[in-house]
């Protein structure tokens, strides 16, 4: 425990270091300056704790739970009352654009350059920690290439004074991400196996994890968005590498899926890289009182309808399909993941708050620990980056590789990612076989009828896989990005992600509170259909305009860049 406690205290203190220092010609022994820190692999430890919290916020911190849940809810996973709206003006100033943690990478890879080696720092010292500056480079490059598209590229500290290279023009977004290749592949063959406080700090493989997201992220970008070929290839076979090297070291297995997300320990848990650790009155978070407690966002029909039968066929093909009119039996005979996620009732009249009801009457349990019923301080630890998520990485890769010229998928790369996920305890589904680009289950080949027919068929039962699979996990906002797929989360468009389940009012006339006002099939008046969450004209989401997936650059800067006869161009249609 003293250890665990020693650790969230580094990683709290590490954000007191200051990136900028004011030179002396003699440092003060009591206080902190470059020639006092930059002296031992302890301090460079110490610094790069200060990255952290940044990119692996997890379940957040205090009244609030991260990106889970309900982090990045534009997306069509959820049936809110009132749906999240696109981005619709130019931000006047900041949105997420800034390089201070381009920066701050920077300095910290120039910093372990220059110190001496020594017996406090090591020549293979220094490639480590030269391999986690440059991890984290790349982490950073790697969200401002997803939020902006083109970006500048900066792989030294710039001085303030150094206006030629504070202001330069955008470069193409292959070539930042050539970079960050770059970056990544030395990580991968430098940082070490093993560091510090295993699954709380960096190693050889969270690097290799994190890279095979990334660039399957950029690989399905260039195909989608660009239509370069070559370069989806490339990135794609870079993410494909990464994620293998994870899985055929055998060191990670895959146990029961709640306990990945509502443990108050994951320090031992088979299936987790990297986790953030959470302890009483030092750090802790609110999710349980929401997913509890408090009104929930519901799943939609859209997303439940995405479960499979427990043979393995879409409930549109399966026979052992019992209907949604009945919410146990819409939870019969299903992947063995719903039940793990959703209790099999409705939370429409809570018993603990007439308030705490949910929009499409499904909730979620994924995450609750029951310990922390009503508690808004718990301490259930936070998965940044698991077994699963590699898992649904490698079989996304591979077969989207073998479209854009890469070797076909088969059944072994099925083997080692999809068919391990449903052997989890608890899920049993059948394995999934391919032929040439055709999916099968038990010998039969099938297609679902419900599938986007501008996506071959193997890929979209991949693309389901991966969406039950990191449910709430904060990622189908920017899968939806990279597939081009935003139209997905159109109110009208597709009517099943504005609605919940099957309830017939009268069932509800006995119970010891009344309904909230639930509005069914779009119409006040109906006593029985599908609970219709934003039934109003007006609250519906229509996608329009397909600006949207590049987030729109601060005028302050194209103003300020301006200035210096720089023109920073605005993205497309903003």
């Amino acid at each position: 425990m003293k250890t665990r406690i020693f650790f969230l205290i580094l990683i709290l203190g590490a954000g007191l270091i200051s990136c900028s220092k004011d030179f002396l010609e003699k440092p003060p022994l009591d206080q902190l300056s470059d020639e006092t820190f930059w002296v031992s692999e302890k301090n460079v430890r110490t610094f790069s704790y200060g990255f952290y919290t940044d990119y692996f916020k997890g379940y957040g911190s205090g009244n609030t739970w991260g990106n889970f849940f309900s982090g990045q809810s534009l997306n069509d996973d959820f049936a809110p009352g009132t749906p999240s709206a696109y981005i619709k003006d130019v931000p006047a100033t900041n949105g997420g654009w800034g390089y201070s943690y381009v920066r701050k990478a920077n300095l910290f890879l120039q910093k372990i350059q220059d110190m001496p080696v020594s017996q406090n720092m090591t020549e293979e010292a220094k490639k480590h920690w030269s391999g986690i500056a440059r991890f984290f480079r790349a982490m950073e490059y790697c969200d401002l290439v997803q939020r902006f598209g083109d970006v500048t590229w900066y792989d030294q500290v710039i001085s303030e004074k150094d206006t030629a290279q504070l202001y330069k023009p955008r470069e193409d977004r292959a070539y930042i991400m050539d970079k960050v290749l770059e970056d990544f592949k030395y990580a991968a063959e430098n940082v070490r196996v093993s560091d510090g406080v295993e699954k709380l700090t960096i190693n050889k493989d969270i690097v290799l994890g994190f890279m095979s997201s990334k660039f399957l992220f950029e690989g399905t970008w260039q195909k989608y968005h660009k239509g370069s070929a070559a370069k989806a290839k490339e990135y794609l076979e870079a993410s494909k590498w990464a994620a293998n090297e994870v899985i055929q070291k055998g060191k990670y297995s895959l146990g029961k899926y709640r306990e990945v997300f509502n443990s108050l320990d994951l320090s031992t848990n088979s299936e987790v890289l990297l986790f953030r650790q959470y302890e009483p009155k030092i750090l802790t978070h609110s999710l349980m009182n929401y997913v509890d407690y408090e009104p929930q966002t519901g799943a939609s029909k859209s997303l439940m309808d995405s479960y499979l039968a427990d043979d393995g066929l879409p409930i549109s093909l399966s026979t052992k399909y019992k209907g949604d009119k009945d919410v146990k039996e819409y939870f019969a005979n299903r992947d063995g993941r719903m039940k793990e996620t959703y209790p099999d009732s409705l939370r429409l009249n809570a018993p603990k708050m007439s308030t705490a009801y949910s929009t499409s009457g499904f909730v979620t349990y994924k995450f609750l620990n029951e310990s922390f019923v009503n508690d808004r301080f718990n301490t259930t630890d936070a998965p940044i980056l698991r077994f699963g998520e590699i898992l649904v990485n490698y079989a996304e890769a591979c077969a989207e590789l073998a479209t854009v010229g890469g070797e076909p998928i088969s059944n072994s790369d099925l083997d080692k990612s999809i068919n391990k996920l449903r052997k989890r305890i608890n899920v049993n589904l059948p394995d999934l076989r391919v032929n040439g680009d055709q999916p099968i289950v038990n010998g039969q080949v099938y297609d679902d009828p419900k599938r986007d027919k501008s996506v071959p068929s193997l890929i979209w039962e991949i693309r389901r896989e991966r969406r039950v699979e990191l449910v709430f996990e904060g990622f189908r906002y920017d899968d939806l990005r990279r597939w081009k797929k935003l139209e997905y989360t159109d109110t009208e468009m597709n009517p099943e992600i504005n609605m919940g389940a099957w309830i017939r009012k009268s069932d509800f006339d006995k119970s010891p509170k009344p309904l909230p006002t639930i509005v069914l099939n779009k119409d006040p008046k109906a006593l029985e259909g599908y609970i219709t969450p934003s039934w109003q004209p007006q609250t519906q989401r229509k996608f329009t305009n397909p600006r949207i997936y590049l987030y729109p650059l601060p005028t302050d800067q194209i103003v300020l860049y301006k200035q210096h006869s720089i023109e920073l161009t605005q993205n497309p249609g903003w």
